[in-house]
């Protein structure tokens, strides 16, 4: 994996381009060295992948190996969560193929955008196995219940435009400018204040019976920062000069 550093986010792509990125253990150890250090320094994550593809799934070769104990172990999904449970947002960036274990990765991203090239789905059916890191409920409350079961029980890739009308993707962008499209996105947090940011996450995590007492506790913690009341007053200074 390859990981590259700014002081607001940080940007990791997979590059195992002989395997098409599928990921292994080795890909699972670099993701959770990574979470640990958003954790202790929260910023922005670009997920991405080498190659033009995002990942293409598990690596096959280690999972065939794999017995009762390595599922109940929950290699990809404990890794999966903790990317989702990052402080700071997690953006991916597909191109090409994500599929299986690659698009519950992307799955636990909470901003996808994709190429006219992405290929998504969950093939783990006609390999003997489940959907079993994340997609058997994250697919669910990003596309709803009856969509999420039609792709799960079929198998069935999807291609770019149709992930984008279920809501799957946010946005279409050509490869060269995908990355580009991350940034930009990954600007427009940065722009904004980071334990906002952190608060408006942790809100949108939270169980439905949470609300609205988390976000009055969230907000009456903010309401005390002095970032809020720099920002309030220079926007109200704005809006007097014009």
């Amino acid at each position: 994996m390859l990981v590259e550093r700014h002081a607001d986010r940080v940007v990791a792509t997979l590059n195992r381009p002989e395997v098409r990125n599928a990921i292994d253990q080795a890909t699972i150890d670099a993701l959770h060295t990574l979470c640990a250090e958003l954790e202790a320094e929260p910023r922005t994550l670009i997920l991405t992948g080498a190659g033009g593809v995002f990942a293409s799934g598990a690596d096959i070769a280690q999972l065939r190996e794999r017995r009762a104990a390595d599922a109940l172990a929950g290699i990809n999904v404990n890794c999966f969560v903790r990317i989702h449970e990052l402080p700071m947002p997690v953006i991916a960036a597909i191109d090409g193929y994500a599929l299986g274990g690659g698009a519950e990765l992307a799955y636990a991203a909470d901003l996808r955008i994709g190429t006219p090239a992405l290929k998504m789905g969950n093939p783990e059916t006609g390999l003997g196995i489940i959907a079993a890191a994340g997609a058997s409920w994250r697919l669910r409350e990003i596309v709803g219940e009856a969509r999420a079961a039609e792709l799960l029980l079929t198998g069935r890739i999807i291609g770019a435009d149709e992930a984008l009308a279920i809501g799957l993707v946010t946005a279409l962008h050509e490869a060269s400018g995908l990355m580009d499209a991350s940034h930009a996105l990954a600007d427009r947090i940065a722009a904004n204040d980071r334990a906002a940011t952190i608060a408006m996450k942790r809100a949108l995590a939270a169980p439905r019976a949470a609300h609205p007492r988390i976000d009055l506790e969230l907000q009456a913690e903010l309401f005390e920062s002095p970032e809020k009341q720099r920002r309030m007053t220079e926007f109200l200074e704005k809006r007097s000069r014009r």
